[in-house]
């Protein structure tokens, strides 16, 4: 019974007989070994999640950052990875790391903060070569956190809210514009129909009335200083037309 193995169905079986690769990987199940001879080493194909420590570096456009990730992958070739490298997880491990040093100092750092897809991306091309040459395929690897020093963290707080104030300014001075012209337009209406600006003088009467105060002050009509106005400037126009007729009838009267 020394001679019988049982593979799990995470693991296939790489099998050594006198220190050299016998035949094919092993499935899972019951498996075969020659006593003495045969040495049998599981390999297990389990995706593997591997956390990337905080690697430090300065980004293209020169601040300083901090940056982990996380690293998802596992062994499709058992042999590879038993054979090729001593210890594929800490070679993944150190290659991943490198990795992450070569893209922060290739990236800005509005793309670690917004742009991580194609860091993403661009991870994965850099890790593929190397792991397929271990037996390992690199299913996904993604940037975990970004930190950033404290003077970088309230230099972009300020900038923000400089940027939230100028938006709510413009948004403001928007408002403003669109209130003035609809009035412009409401004036000339109300120029063309006089009757409407008595309307709504007597609207506006009628809300300040149900405020309940003690004193109502009502505006005078505009209307009527005009009407004053006119029957003004039309008794003055009659009495200049009619002062040159005097002196004549005075001078033909003391003729007769």
């Amino acid at each position: 019974m020394t001679g019988v193995r049982v593979v799990q169905q995470y693991e296939r079986g790489v099998v050594f007989r006198l220190g050299k690769v016998r035949g094919k990987v092993r499935e899972p199940g019951l498996t075969l070994l020659v006593p003495m001879l045969d040495r049998m080493r599981k390999v297990n194909v389990q995706v593997v999640t591997m956390p990337v420590p905080a690697q430090e570096g300065i980004t293209k456009d020169n601040v300083s950052v901090s940056v982990d990730a996380v690293l998802y992958f596992r062994v499709v070739e058992p042999i590879k990875a038993t054979v090729d490298v001593q210890n594929y997880g800490f070679a993944m491990l150190q290659v991943a790391q490198t990795s992450l040093r070569s893209i922060i100092g290739k990236s800005e750092l509005d793309d670690l903060l917004s742009g991580r897809e194609h860091l993403h991306e661009g991870l994965e091309v850099m890790l593929e070569s190397p792991a397929a040459g271990w037996g390992v395929h690199i299913d996904r690897v993604e940037i975990k956190d970004v930190s950033l020093p404290d003077s970088m963290k309230r230099s972009m707080a300020r900038q923000a809210e400089a940027d939230r104030e100028r938006r709510a300014r413009i948004i403001t001075a928007d408002g403003e514009f669109q209130a003035a012209a609809k009035l412009a337009e409401a004036a000339t209406k109300m120029a063309e129909t006089p009757a409407a600006m008595q309307l709504r003088m007597l609207q506006t009467v009628v809300e300040v009335a149900a405020e309940k105060n003690s004193t109502l002050v009502l505006p005078f009509p505009v209307e009527l200083l005009r009407f004053f106005e006119a029957s003004t400037a039309r008794l003055t126009e009659g009495a200049a037309a009619a002062a040159p007729t005097v002196p004549a009838q005075a001078a033909e009267a003391d003729g007769d």
